[in-house]
């Protein structure tokens, strides 16, 4: 009998040496993951394109609480974004709101997006200082490949202040997780004024599992849950977390950030899944997985809508009222505005952020905010506007039906800071030849197809394009048209006053490398001495009183001027824009440049090889033939 007990004990300590390291026994708890990304400081609910109120922190922090109450162990994770989108951001580098809103509602870790450096290097350490003075809790950061360079000692200090990592190593509910950010290539593209560097993704990824993998091992002694948060993005089932999940081993999940991807199941590739909740806080996604001796399995992926239904945490109300209050009285007081003021009464239904990126068209959002700056361009200006633009890559949101407020005007336009160190980009007065000008309204064109926030919305002229002739020589028609209806052709070798946003007028820049070439836009100061993009700052459109005038106040100051009903202009397009497709020969070739020129003749050449290649086949068969029948 002992010897069969002690068979039995040596038997089941053999079975339990054959579980698969790293792995505890699959009837320990599942592992619960609560997830979001892309939150842009939407504090409050917003208005969906159905009229329903979802997202709002106050109803998630009652879903995080719910499920972490049915999940004791779960982790709560975001994929960066976290500011940048609503009048909260204001106090970004002065009280780190959102960062501490995150820690309220029990977050345990984020990483860095783009949209985090808006403010610049110089914004990002003051916002961490102020988060850390705040003695609020607070989420880890972790960011193992954007980085400062080693001479900024300054922003390096606020990191270590905080306490930003390349990844953390928490221990939960007996399991050890492994926890680190990444900086996507297209990310980085879009915070040109950062300051930081790059370091390859995949490269370090495979890094930083490697090592924090040693560490749980030691420590722990089991392989650890790996958990990327990843700000780079998945675009239909592909893009650069699909790459990284391909060519790096050992992720067990992404957490995937930037590209504002709804993915109601999690894309599976090398055993990992990759998870995306969509943008503002409108779901709380929910990632369970199941333990098994093979490793992670998915048991369950849920989105949780944020919707009117759910109750508000009433301590979380009351803090966002009181960062309400901060905001009016260290921001909006300059502007002699307050957070919830009514500009104007909106009957009209306007493009939802989607719709405007996903054709190209005419839209009554984007003639909007183009005449909001036209307007103010000559409000501010002794020299009269010719023509204002705006691009899609800066519109942020949309204008709902019903009462349309100041915070919801700068929700539109709620990108960047001025030289004045102030939120909000502000608007800048150049002149454009006439060339360069058609060559603006190319870009919108021919680049649009390639880079949907390359699309332009225009006050001031008309034009016309057939997405059916050559790339770069699509636009057949365009004028200038006058505040009184009168139509003008605009001459190549003419300087034109044009208003626009900064950031905009920085992109002008980068028309002539996205165009191979063809294309330039060169702004310009009133003599015609070309403006480099460092000195677009000493051109930034000013009030009476000297301060800078911000896109979003240009706008809401528009609104207000309409004396309380939206403009009936606004209630459909008025052909400013005209998007056509024609294989009509004389379409393809009105008004053709070098392009089309250059087509044209490249076919003109290969007809006339194929007729003399016809011509030399004929000749030849036709003497083939004469020598068999006279030989």
């Amino acid at each position: 009998m002992r010897r069969l007990l002690c068979l039995a004990v040596l038997l089941a300590l053999a079975l339990s040496m054959t579980v698969a390291p790293g792995y505890a026994s699959p009837a320990q708890e599942d592992i619960t993951i609560l997830y979001t990304h892309d939150m842009h400081s939407a504090f409050l609910p917003k208005q969906d394109e159905q009229g329903h109120m979802v997202g709002g922190f106050a109803r998630l922090k009652t879903l995080i609480d719910a499920q972490k109450e049915e999940h004791p162990n779960a982790l709560v994770l975001d994929g960066g974004d976290f500011s940048m989108g609503t009048l909260f951001q204001t106090a970004y580098a002065t009280s780190a709101l959102e960062l501490r809103a995150l820690g309220r509602m029990g977050y345990d870790a984020t990483t860095f997006g783009n949209h985090e450096f808006d403010y610049r290097a110089s914004g990002l350490t003051s916002m961490l200082y102020a988060a850390v003075d705040s003695g609020d809790p607070l989420p880890a950061l972790v960011d193992a490949n954007y980085l400062p360079p080693k001479e900024d000692e300054e922003t390096w200090d606020a990191l270590y202040t905080y306490g930003v990592q390349d990844y953390t190593i928490l221990e939960r509910g007996g399991m050890c997780y492994v926890i680190f950010g990444l900086t996507g290539i297209d990310s980085d593209a879009c915070a040109p004024m950062s300051g930081m560097k790059l370091s390859d993704p995949v490269e370090t990824a495979k890094k930083v599992v490697k090592e924090a993998t040693q560490q749980c091992q030691s420590a722990y002694g089991q392989d650890p849950v790996v958990i990327c948060l990843s700000h780079s993005g998945t675009e239909n089932g592909k893009g650069e977390d699909y790459e990284l999940a391909q060519k790096v081993d050992g992720i067990d999940v992404i957490i995937s950030g930037h590209t504002h991807t709804t993915l109601e199941q999690p894309i599976e590739v090398n055993d990992t899944y990759i998870v995306s909740a969509g943008e503002n806080g409108k779901n709380l996604g929910v990632l369970t997985l199941t333990q098994t001796q093979d490793g992670l399995e998915l048991k369950e992926n849920r989105l949780v809508a944020v919707t009117e239904q759910i109750p508000e945490d009433p301590e979380m109300v009351q803090w966002i009222e009181e960062a309400k209050e901060q905001v009016e009285r260290d921001y909006l007081a300059d502007f002699d505005m307050e957070f919830d003021q009514v500009l104007v009464n909106n009957p009209y239904d306007f493009d939802s952020v989607d719709e405007v990126y996903a054709t190209q068209h005419e839209s009554t959002l984007g003639n909007l905010l183009a005449d909001a700056y036209y307007w103010a361009g000559n409000q501010e200006s002794s020299d009269p506007v010719d023509v204002a633009l705006t691009a899609s890559g800066v519109i942020r949101d949309t204008f709902p039906q019903g009462a349309i407020t100041v915070s919801q005007v700068f929700n539109v336009a709620s990108l960047g800071i001025g030289a004045d160190g102030v939120p909000g980009y502000p608007l800048i007065s150049v002149y454009l030849t006439g060339k360069d000008l058609k060559n603006a309204l190319e870009v919108d064109a021919s680049v649009t197809p390639l880079m949907t926030a390359a699309q332009l919305f225009c006050s001031g002229v008309q034009y016309s394009f057939n997405t059916n002739r050559m790339i770069f020589d699509k636009v057949d028609e365009a004028v200038l048209v006058r505040p009184d209806g009168v139509t003008e052709p605009i001459v190549d070798d003419q300087l034109y006053h044009v208003v626009t946003g900064l950031y905009l007028g920085q992109m002008l820049g980068a028309v002539e490398d996205s165009s191979f070439g063809i294309l330039s836009v060169t702004p310009r100061d009133a003599q015609g001495n070309p403006i480099s993009t460092q000195q677009l700052e000493e051109h930034i459109l000013l009030d009476e009183q000297g301060k800078e005038v911000k896109e979003w106040y240009a706008i809401a100051a528009y609104l207000a001027s309409m004396g309380g009903e939206m403009d009936q202009r606004y209630g459909q397009t008025d052909g400013r824009k005209l998007v056509y497709a024609s294989w009509n020969p004389v379409s393809l070739l009105k008004h053709a440049g070098l392009p089309t020129a250059v087509a044209v003749l490249a076919l003109f050449v290969v007809i006339l090889l194929v007729v003399l290649v016809i011509w030399v086949v004929r000749k030849f068969i036709l003497r083939h033939t004469r020598k068999k029948l006279h030989p």
